[in-house]
């Protein structure tokens, strides 16, 4: 790991008054980009030269930087340029899966927004439910073995891969049938997560904590629309009698959402209580947006299953922002309009070193 000292150091020599806001061209870039142009920052999109003319398109967009492919943005004469150009960049789930975790952790010397020890935590699920269970957060049980299967599980394999891969299992048997057939890597395939599949409604909460205001803010719920369980659930179950259609988890889009407003207090003190453990486990703990899986059950608890420490793709449903952000914010306000919004009050203040690393 970098230390923080390192990046403060690179961060001392930048110029407040002309910092560039830069990301890698994809998943929620243009979101990104377009708030921290509406914050009134430079923008970069760094991408590979087939996505280049795309980009230059956006009139929110200052400059493009095309590189021969994105772990490209990790050699000397890349970073270099972006140092030299004051850029900060913003991680995305493409970024985070393309750059890898720990290449970020330990190459990437040009600042980042929010705290880059998260990455660890985040990708490592025994250690994400060391986390969730210090946040007293209610976690489905996971089987250390396929023998142990008693139960329906969902298989998973690390990463951002979108859902690519997994599968339900309810024996040994199903497992081990199942795992041969999937177009993963074998190194891929070794590396699974078997865990109790909860039955409810998948809600998807998008969270911002801001150590400037120190404050946790709800900025949007969806759900995912995935394919091809979300098709399958449509045919009538006498059509699908003799068949074996395995169903797919694939994430193909995102669905608005609203949940009944007696949910709110139990969906904050998740937000609250997930920032609060993570201060004490990798201080000063997670900065900006971060997302909780999880299932409402017909009780109305929550199980949370998955933590993405970062803006997720699902933000992309409210770039004028959610119905939660209209709450909170007198302006249209989407995740990406947010984090820029963090950096200029950082900057403002004298306290951008305490959002970047």
């Amino acid at each position: 790991m970098i230390p923080k000292k390192e990046i403060d150091k690179v961060l001392a020599g930048y110029e407040n008054d002309s910092i560039t806001i830069g990301t890698i061209g994809s998943h929620s870039a243009l979101q990104i980009l377009k708030g921290a142009k509406d914050e009134g920052f430079d923008t970069l999109a760094i991408c590979t030269k087939d996505r280049a003319e795309f980009y230059k398109d956006w009139n929110f967009i200052d400059n493009v930087l095309v590189i021969g492919s994105y772990k490209d943005i990790l050699k000397k004469n890349v970073q270099e340029k972006l140092i030299k150009d004051n850029v900060i960049l913003i991680p995305h789930g493409s970024f985070v899966e393309y750059v890898t975790p720990k290449s970020i952790e330990e190459k990437l010397y040009t600042p980042l927004f929010g705290n880059r020890s998260v990455l660890h935590w985040e990708s490592d699920r025994r250690k994400g439910r060391e986390w969730f269970n210090l946040a007293g957060i209610k976690i489905p049980k996971e089987f250390s073995h396929p023998s142990e299967i008693d139960r329906i599980v969902i298989v998973k394999f690390p990463g951002a891969k979108g859902g690519r891969g997994y599968f339900l299992a309810r024996n040994e048997g199903e497992f081990n049938k199942k795992i041969k057939g999937i177009k993963l890597t074998m190194k891929e395939k070794n590396n699974f997560t078997i865990q109790e599949y909860i039955i409810g409604t998948r809600f998807y909460l998008q969270f911002f904590y801001s150590p400037i205001i120190k404050k946790v803010e709800l900025l949007g719920i969806d759900i995912r629309y995935e394919s091809n369980i979300d098709g399958l659930v449509r045919i009538p179950s006498y059509l699908l009698a003799g068949y074996e259609i395995e169903p797919g988890y694939v994430v193909t889009g995102n669905i608005p959402v609203v949940v009944r407003e007696s949910l709110l207090p139990r969906i904050m003190e998740i937000g609250n209580n997930i920032v609060g453990a993570s201060k004490r486990l990798f201080p000063p703990g997670i900065i900006g947006p971060f997302c909780m899986e999880t299932v409402c059950t017909e009780d109305m608890n929550f199980v949370s299953f998955e933590i993405s420490a970062r803006i997720v793709a699902g933000t992309n449903l409210y770039l004028q922002g959610s119905p939660y952000s209209q709450l909170l914010y007198d302006e249209p306000m989407s995740t990406g309009r947010r984090i820029a919004r963090e950096i200029k009050m950082a900057v403002d203040i004298g306290k951008l070193a305490e959002v970047i690393y």
